[in-house]
């Protein structure tokens, strides 16, 4: 494991939260936008539960990307009930936490929802709603774990790492977690899109976790052997007691129809941002080796969007 313990000292300087900011000059070519701008729904980004990533923080790339698609993208700081949700055609929550892991990605990893919210979310779900949920590697999965159960899904709260890895100066594995068709990649329709133009080959994850799907769920990412789950009980503090367990057949990226509704869920946020660390490192959707991110996620926006059958 001395691998893993320095691989998590380096990881630990380079994903400080201070030394990660948002890529305001990340850009992406949106030949034909799918609503006139402003025009279309409305997409909720959950910023009432001490959430990592928000719309003007770290996912403000995330934000601004699908405002250039047309989306209304709003940040909401209320507790979810049902005239909240009402309010909106996507919710999207990213990397939610407790008020007791702040400042300490320890365990024990609380709920970052309530009984009643978690019933409201579900119950939206089933009605017609869609969920776009994001959990990336511990403390994050602990605090959504009962959400997502509410849906099927066995979150780990961990991290899905490769097994021997050494660290870049990028911040991430020397073997990039890319994942292409027959690679950890699923086609299915968000891979595909809806014209030939937006078909995904390639998408590139950094670290994260990995979890279960239940039976009626469409992996979208799966893992191989090559992955192992790291169970620290403190983030990035890896040591020879720390538990490791088999990742492979676990998701990564999964989806599934819910009543009338739609879920995504994933367990990697980053891929999904543009961040530069230290003025030159990026990591997201503008990261050298992850071009098709941005397509991607807007195939799973645009599915989450799709009308119910």
């Amino acid at each position: 494991m001395k691998h893993v313990l320095i691989a998590s000292l380096l990881l630990v300087s380079l994903t400080c939260g201070g030394q990660q900011r948002a890529d305001t000059l990340f850009q992406f070519d949106i030949s034909h936008s799918r609503y006139p701008l402003g025009k279309g729904p409305v997409i909720l980004l959950d910023e009432a539960h001490h959430n990592f990533h928000t719309t003007t923080g770290r996912f403000r790339p995330f934000s601004d990307f699908l405002r250039k698609d047309g989306y209304v993208v709003k940040g909401n700081a209320q507790p979810f009930t049902p005239e909240v949700l009402r309010s909106s055609r996507i919710l999207v929550i990213a990397n939610a936490l407790n008020a007791a892991n702040i400042n300490a990605w320890t365990l024990p990893t609380p709920s970052a929802f309530t009984e009643d919210e978690i019933r409201y979310v579900t119950e939206w779900v089933k009605a017609g709603g869609s969920l776009f949920l994001i959990a990336d590697h511990m403390p994050f999965p602990g605090a959504a774990e009962k959400l997502a159960a509410a849906f099927g899904f066995t979150f780990y709260n961990g991290f899905a790492m490769r097994k021997k890895g050494d660290i870049s100066p990028g911040g991430a594995l020397n073997r990039p977690d890319i994942f292409t068709p027959g690679h950890g990649l699923i086609e299915g329709p968000i891979t595909l899109g809806n014209q030939p133009h937006e078909k995904v080959t390639s998408v590139r994850t950094f670290t994260g976790q990995a979890f279960g799907i239940p039976a009626h769920a469409t992996p979208l990412i799966v893992l191989d052997d090559d992955f192992e789950l790291l169970l620290p009980k403190t983030a990035w503090q890896f040591a020879t007691e720390t538990t490791v367990q088999p990742a492979a057949g676990l998701a990564q990226g999964a989806s599934l129809q819910q009543g009338k509704g739609r879920v995504v869920v994933f367990g990697e946020a980053a891929m999904f941002s543009a961040q530069v660390q230290r003025d030159s490192v990026r990591m997201g959707m503008n990261a050298p080796d992850a071009k098709q991110n941005p397509q991607f996620l807007l195939n799973i926006i645009h599915w989450l969007d799709s009308p119910r059958p």
